[in-house]
């Protein structure tokens, strides 16, 4: 049995991690599967959404504490193996989305924090468990907190150590959507299908500007709108897009 499921139906791929009997804790395997599928999903024009979820009862239980690091520091240890992984998600031309069942702990939380958008179970959380063996949370989750929270609030979550229910996620920005576990699966896919009608040239650019818009002027917000704006207006979905205006219709975006 794989570690990793990747399916591709059309515009949406659909990642599962799959090692319910570990609650998908990241081991090596499922590491290397990921940045494949990843690589494998990039290159296919065809697809403009990714669904990551997890099997079993939970999305993801973190690192696979039974893993040996092969004499490597946790140092190198994250910045070899997760730091590409996560990096590799955010710059995606893609749209990624976390569903998130059980729960989303560690490094798996981290997982699901660096897609694009996340949609979460009513009875799902997201588990910072680091302070109580020590740690601070890695991954880039300061980073994400820090954006979403502010650095009061931030601080506070960390500190504390605390599983974030789903409803407060969504309160806080860090998911866009709770649901009942049973319609999360539906209702993620129903999302997934509203994106792939969009302009994916525009959304890949997006995508680009929500990853830089943090600690940039307006002016210079501006600018980098406008170095976006740019090739998208010389672009043919551009000029199907005007065109599917004045007709009435919807416009058929190709991603040229």
């Amino acid at each position: 049995m794989s570690d990793l499921l990747l399916e591709i139906d059309g515009p949406v791929a659909r990642v599962t991690l799959n090692r319910p009997q570990a609650f998908n804790a990241l081991n090596a395997g499922i590491r290397d599967a990921m940045r494949a599928a990843i690589a494998t999903i990039d290159a296919d024009d065809a697809v403009r959404v990714v669904i990551l979820s997890g099997a079993g009862r939970g999305f993801c239980a973190g690192t696979d504490l039974a893993e040996n690091l092969g004499g490597q520091s946790t140092t190198d240890f994250i910045l070899r193996e997760y730091q590409p992984l996560l990096s590799a998600i955010a710059a995606s031309p893609k749209l990624w989305i976390a569903q998130v069942h059980g729960s989303a702990a560690g490094i798996g939380a981290a997982l699901a924090l660096v897609c694009d958008l996340m949609t979460i179970a009513e009875t799902a959380t997201l588990y910072l468990a680091f302070a109580a063996i020590g740690l601070v949370p890695d991954g880039g989750t300061t980073w994400q907190l820090h954006r979403a929270l502010g650095p009061r609030h931030a601080l506070q979550t960390i500190l504390e150590g605390r599983r974030i229910p789903a409803d407060e996620a969504v309160a806080r920005g860090l998911a866009n959507a709770a649901h009942p576990e049973a319609e999360l699966a539906p209702e993620t896919a129903a999302l997934a299908l509203r994106l792939t009608r969009g302009a994916p040239l525009a959304a890949a650019a997006a995508k680009r500007l929500m990853r830089v818009m943090d600690g940039l002027s307006l002016d210079a917000a501006i600018a980098a709108e406008a170095q976006e704006q740019g090739p998208l207006a010389r672009s043919a979905d551009a000029r199907e897009g005007m065109t599917a205006f004045f007709e009435k219709r919807a416009p058929v975006f190709r991603g040229a």
